[in-house]
């Protein structure tokens, strides 16, 4: 205890100095209450932020520390209910049953619009897959209406060509 002086994290100096000797501390605390190191760093580091701004009002070292301590192990529960009400939610809203992986067709097409550059696969996907009308694209993207056009000609002629190179097993479904 300092014995009711101010804290040293009253100046920028002091709470840098406050930082580097408590820091290391509290991490091991934290990860010793949560059992996960980076979320005890996370959180130890997030109660630190919040610490910056209130470093004034300590009246001790001991207290600010307290203070981080006690912002950090809330900040971690904070999560853990999150995360658990997450599962939850998944739990309850999703049916639990095996999900194919991709068929040897959908792989091929993912692998064909990796070759075009970014604004035709872009252009070529909201088009194609998402069902948006050139407009629409143009609306989202902020992109010309007649670059998006001449994006879909020209991707759709790059995947031609690449679809049509591959094995005829490969690809019978997405032709």
């Amino acid at each position: 205890m300092n014995g009711g002086r101010v804290a040293r994290g009253t100046t920028e100096e002091e709470f840098d100095e406050f930082y580097a000797l408590a820091y290391p501390r509290l991490v091991r605390q934290l990860y010793a209450m949560t059992g996960d190191l980076p979320e005890a760093q996370d959180v130890v580091q997030e109660a630190f932020i919040r610490a910056w701004s209130r470093r004034g009002i300590f009246t001790s070292d001991d207290s600010q520390e307290a203070w981080i301590r006690t912002t950090a192990w809330r900040l971690a529960v904070s999560r853990f209910r999150r995360l658990r009400r997450g599962v939850q939610l998944i739990q309850r809203h999703h049916d639990q049953r095996h999900i194919e992986g991709p068929s040897p067709e959908r792989i091929a097409l993912v692998e064909a619009l990796r070759t075009l550059p970014r604004k035709q696969r872009s252009a070529v996907v909201l088009h194609h897959l998402c069902d948006l009308s050139v407009e629409q694209i143009s609306a989202e993207t902020g992109w010309p209406a007649g670059s998006i056009r001449v994006w879909l000609v020209r991707g759709r002629l790059s995947l031609a060509r690449h679809l049509s190179s591959l094995p005829d097993q490969e690809v019978d479904h997405v032709r």
